[in-house]
């Protein structure tokens, strides 16, 4: 059997501290690893001169913090070594099971290595660590893209929000002619004017030049126009409700141009294709998973994905009572799933990617169960026993 050079590496912002070892022993060499390309290309020369000295198969486990493990992560994958992704949540209670004397950088890599070593002979050991499968550039390109999406959508949200309600203080009765203060002809009438006292002086030709405004939106402006009140705020809130009109109007478009980005490679995706085989599943919906999902083949089972995915509650019953915990954190393939980024208005996340209760399992699967109904529609698939999804859908993906 060849020899393991195990390579442990807790994440920093500035700098990740390295420790290094065999499967048994203590660590063979430490050292802080700068994130510079100096500090990167030192890392590599080092594990290079023990994998040639020892002919060892190098495997490296290091956290997913902040970001901050990019591009290292990937260039070890370049490399053709393993590479692990640590739990952070599982190996906290691995660290509260087995405790140190302090908590430092240093000694956090140390008991990753220990992690690392214990792997084959404990099994929580084992959870702690999931290996990282090699993911195509066309499919990291697509989660990139998707994701920035999601958090354009999300900041035209918010800003739609604050708008909408300093509107509805400033400029009372304005919102009526509309409902929906991000309508795209609503947002060109805002920002016709830098003043938006001006707004009950435009006239009727001019609004009918405006983007999206026709005979029956002009009527309703010039309608409001008759009886427009401005409060005494209007002269500093008017300022910043057009600064966000204007902001809303450029994520439009930025929105509008990712999507476009997306749609072309989600026409190269396999996954992606094989997903939008499902009846109602859309475009978004589609091309969001399957840059989460990337390579299927890390996903060992249908359960996996499910995890993965965010619909699988643990249990937590004990003797007569029942209880089902959900998945620890929501990730960004459950988001996907579901199409609601906030488990505020999605009833399933909020059962199982909620911030931290405990749920009745009797209500879970009532629930689920409901919903279940309405999604078999959109994504071909149900969750069986509250737990995980049918294998019909999860199997689909598993043989593209």
């Amino acid at each position: 059997m060849q020899t393991q050079l195990h390579v442990a590496i807790d994440v920093g912002s500035q700098q990740h501290r390295v420790a290094i070892g065999w499967a048994e022993g203590d660590p063979i060499e430490e050292f802080d690893c700068p994130h510079t390309p100096a500090g990167l290309n030192d890392f590599f020369s080092r594990i290079r001169k023990h994998e040639d000295s020892h002919h060892a198969e190098v495997c490296v486990a290091m956290e997913g913090y902040g970001g901050y493990a990019r591009p290292l992560d990937s260039q070890i994958l370049a490399q053709g070594w393993r590479l692990y992704a640590i739990n952070n949540l599982k190996f906290a209670r691995f660290k509260e099971i087995f405790p140190a004397p302090a908590k430092t950088d240093a000694i956090d890599a140390k008991r990753m290595l220990q992690l690392m070593q214990l792997r084959e002979h404990i099994p929580m050991a084992s959870a702690v660590l999931q290996e990282v499968a090699p993911v195509d550039p066309l499919h990291q390109q697509i989660k990139a893209l998707t994701r920035r999406r999601k958090q354009l959508v999300a900041e035209r949200m918010k800003i739609s929000q604050r708008m909408q309600a300093e509107l509805q203080g400033v400029v009372p009765g304005l919102l009526a002619i509309t409902g929906q203060a991000d309508n795209l002809w609503f947002l060109n009438f805002l920002t016709c004017r830098t003043d938006l006292g001006m707004l009950k002086t435009v006239r009727r030709a001019t609004l009918l030049k405006l983007k999206g405004i026709g005979v029956g939106y002009a009527t309703k402006i010039a309608t409001w126009q008759k009886t427009a009140i401005f409060a005494p705020a209007i002269a500093w809130a008017g300022p910043m409700i057009y600064a966000d009109a204007m902001r809303i109007l450029s994520l439009r478009e930025a929105i509008i141009q990712l999507e476009l980005q997306i749609a072309e490679l989600t026409a190269q995706s396999g996954i992606a294709q094989r997903l939008l085989s499902m009846p109602g599943m859309g475009s978004v919906c589609a091309s969001e998973l399957a840059g989460e999902i990337g390579n299927i083949e890390r996903f060992k089972d249908e359960a996996s994905l499910a995890v993965y995915l965010g619909v699988a509650p643990l249990d937590r019953s004990s003797g007569s009572f029942e209880l089902f915990l959900h998945v620890h954190k929501p990730p960004h393939a459950s988001q996907s799933f579901f199409g609601f980024s906030s488990p505020l208005i999605n009833p399933i996340g909020r059962f199982f990617c909620g911030s931290g209760g405990v749920i009745n399992s009797r209500m879970a699967l009532n629930t689920c169960l409901s919903w279940a109904r309405v999604l078999r529609a959109k994504v071909s698939c149900c969750i069986a026993s509250a737990s995980v999804f049918s294998s019909s859908a999860l199997s689909c993906l598993a043989r593209s």
